[in-house]
């Protein structure tokens, strides 16, 4: 999850840890979510938001068909946590979006997750 754009949607997240999701992989169509793919290692930013918040921000038309899901998070320091992770049903992953996904690479980067899951990343958005 992207803290400023939860910032510009008025909620204040704290405790923000990187870590990665194992056996899911990053799509991003004309929205972006993760999915379940054995082997494969998804990087972000985990973050506490409070109930009420995540359900106004997931209320948004935009973003309504987001469901969420437990998963368990690895943190840089090795820790394994319990979270929720909003993602998109399979079938509602379609088209493209390359401006979404160069963002996306320019946070990745800047986060210094690894150069493989940067390639990945580089790829959808097809033009970097």
């Amino acid at each position: 999850m992207d803290k400023d754009i939860l910032l510009k949607n008025g909620i204040n997240p704290s405790n923000p840890r990187r870590g990665f999701l194992m056996d899911y992989a990053l799509k991003i169509g004309n929205r972006a979510s993760l999915v379940p793919c054995m082997n494969e290692k998804s990087y972000g930013i985990v973050m506490t938001v409070g109930d009420e918040a995540i359900h106004n921000l997931y209320a948004e038309a935009s973003v309504a068909d987001y469901i969420p899901e437990e998963v368990n998070i690895i943190t840089h320091s090795k820790d394994s946590i319990r979270a929720t992770c909003y993602n998109l049903p399979a079938e509602s992953l379609t088209g493209t979006n390359e401006i979404y996904a160069r963002s996306l690479y320019e946070l990745a980067k800047q986060e210094g997750f690894p150069n493989d899951y940067l390639e990945k990343i580089k790829k959808m958005a097809k033009a970097i």
